[in-house]
């Protein structure tokens, strides 16, 4: 039994969907650039593709507490290696995964006021989250 309500179960199916095209856009763009993980499955042999390949990308729901962007969803993107990630490879990687983003935010939510915002250290989507429009 879901906790969540039918609007909020949809909110969060738009952006499971949004991050698996992220997913794939990474994959097809760096996913060679790092042996993947010996424990991962290669791209496209798991039920997900947020389990498999190089790279794994969601959105965690934030209160953003202390924050000065306020609530949103943290956008978490993660490479499955065991080699040491060069912070240049790092950046090209997440200004390109966040370029994808606000060019795709309008497809998935249309008439809303979304923007991905950097928050500290990390990337935030924030704005009309509201779920009467869904």
């Amino acid at each position: 039994m879901s906790l969540m309500s039918p609007q909020q179960q949809k909110l969060e199916e738009h952006l499971r969907a949004l991050c698996d095209e992220l997913d794939h856009f990474l994959e097809e763009r760096y996913g060679d650039r790092y042996e993947l993980h010996p424990n991962r499955p290669p791209r496209g042999k798991a039920a997900r593709v947020s389990y498999d390949g190089l790279f794994s990308t969601g959105t965690k729901f934030t209160l953003g507490y202390g924050s000065e962007h306020g609530r949103g969803y943290l956008v978490d993107i993660e490479l499955s290696t065991l080699e040491r990630v060069k912070p240049e490879d790092r950046q090209e990687i997440e200004e390109a995964a966040i370029t994808f983003l606000r060019q795709q935010l309008p497809t998935h939510f249309p008439n809303r006021n979304l923007s991905v915002v950097k928050d500290g250290s990390v990337y935030k989507i924030t704005g009309d989250f509201s779920l009467g429009s869904l």
